[in-house]
C-alpha cells in the first residue's frame, strides 16, 4: 500500500446575488472608480443582503452545490472544517451550523480562524486527516461574510472587501496527486496593523465600542501591502524550489484575492506569465477565506488530471503561505 494522499475530488462555490459596484460606491464614500481600480484591480464585489443571513448561509450553497453536482450523501462526510473570520455568532462553530443545513449527520465539525489565509491552513489540516487514515470524506469551505465588519465610509477599506463562499471536497489516493506540500507561517507581531478593535475578550462590545465604530476592520494599508508583497512571493518561490518546480513545471497560480499588485508581484517572482494566474478579484474583491476556493470553483473546467497547482496567501495576524497541491481530476 502507498503512501495515502489528500486529493481533491470536488469543488463547490456561491457568491451573494447582490452587485456592489466601484460606481455605487461613489455615490457612498470619497473614491473613484479609477482610484479603485488603479490601487486594488477591483471593479465590483458581492454583497449578501437579506435579514437573519450570515457566513453560515453562504457555506451552506458553496456545499450543497458540490454535494449536488457530485451526487454525495452529506451523511458519508466525515468531518466539516470552516474557515472563516466572520462568523455567524461568536458559539456555536459556523462549522456546526453548515454541518446541520447541509444536513451531514455523521460529520464533526469546527472553525478555523486565519484571516486571508484561513483556507491555507484548513485545507492543509483537513488533509492530515485523511493522510493518517483517520477520516475517508473532509469538506473544507472559505467563507466570509466580510461586510458585516467594513465602515462603508472608510474609503481604504470598504472598495476591497466583499463575500463569498468555496468549498472542497478531500479524498484518499495513492496516486501522486492532491496535497502534496505547504509552508504556512504566522507572525503574531503584525496584529497591530491589522485587525478589529473590539468584539474580543480584551475589549467587549459596549455603547462606546460601538460608537466609535471599533467593530469594523482597521488597516494600515502600505504596511500590510509591504509585508504581503514580500512574504507571500517568498513563500511561493521556497515551496516551488523545495519540490522542484519551474515556472514551465506550474499550471496555475491560485493567489489569495487581496490586491491586483501583490498577486503580479507574487507571480513575477515565480516566473509565471499572467495566463497562468487565477484572477477573478475584478469581480468578487477580496472575500478573504472564500478567495481560493473561489478561484478553484471557477476554473474547475479548465484544470486537468497532473496540473500543478500553486495556492498563497497572506493575511491579518500575520498569516501566510502556500500549498503545493497537484490536481486529482479532468472536469
Amino acid at each position: 500500500m502507498g503512501k495515502i494522499h489528500a486529493a481533491i475530488t470536488a469543488v463547490g462555490g456561491y457568491v451573494p446575488e447582490y452587485i456592489l459596484t466601484n460606481q455605487e460606491l461613489e455615490s457612498i464614500v470619497d473614491t473613484s472608480d479609477e482610484w479603485i481600480t488603479s490601487r486594488t484591480g477591483i471593479k465590483e464585489r458581492r454583497i449578501l443582503k437579506g435579514e437573519g443571513l450570515g457566513t453560515s448561509y453562504m457555506a451552506t450553497q458553496a456545499i450543497n452545490n458540490l454535494l449536488q453536482k457530485k451526487n454525495i450523501d452529506p451523511a458519508s462526510i466525515d468531518l466539516l472544517i470552516c474557515a472563516t473570520t466572520t462568523p455567524d455568532m461568536q458559539f456555536p462553530a459556523t462549522a456546526n451550523l453548515i454541518a446541520a443545513n447541509c444536513g451531514m449527520t455523521n460529520a464533526f465539525s469546527y472553525d478555523i480562524s486565519a484571516a486571508c489565509s484561513g483556507f491555507l491552513y484548513a485545507l492543509n489540516t483537513g488533509a492530515q486527516f485523511i493522510e493518517s487514515g483517520r477520516n475517508k470524506r473532509v469538506i473544507v469551505v472559505g467563507a466570509d461574510k466580510m461586510s458585516s465588519i467594513v465602515d462603508y465610509q472608510d474609503r481604504t477599506t470598504c472598495i476591497i472587501f466583499g463575500d463569498g463562499a468555496g468549498a472542497v471536497l478531500l479524498e484518499p489516493s495513492e496516486e501522486e496527486v492532491g496535497v502534496l506540500d505547504a509552508i504556512l507561517k504566522s507572525d503574531g507581531n503584525g496584529w497591530v496593523h491589522l485587525h478589529q478593535k473590539a468584539g474580543g475578550s480584551v475589549k467587549p462590545a459596549s455603547i462606546e465600542t460601538v460608537m466609535a465604530k471599533e467593530h469594523y476592520i482597521y488597516q494600515e494599508g502600505q504596511t500590510v501591502f509591504k509585508f504581503a508583497v514580500k512574504n507571500m512571493a517568498d513563500v511561493s518561490a521556497q515551496i516551488m524550489e523545495r519540490n522542484g518546480l519551474s515556472g514551465d513545471d506550474v499550471a496555475w497560480l491560485v493567489p489569495h484575492q487581496a490586491n491586483l499588485r501583490i498577486i503580479s508581484a507574487t507571480a513575477d517572482r515565480m516566473n509565471l506569465p499572467e495566463e497562468k494566474v487565477m484572477l477573478n478579484i475584478q469581480r468578487y474583491g477580496n472575500t478573504t477565506s472564500g478567495t481560493i476556493p473561489l478561484c478553484l470553483w471557477e476554473w474547475e473546467s479548465q484544470l486537468k488530471k497532473g496540473d500543478n497547482l500553486i495556492l498563497a496567501a497572506f493575511g491579518g495576524g500575520f498569516t501566510w503561505g502556500a500549498t503545493y497541491v497537484k490536481w486529482a481530476y479532468n472536469s
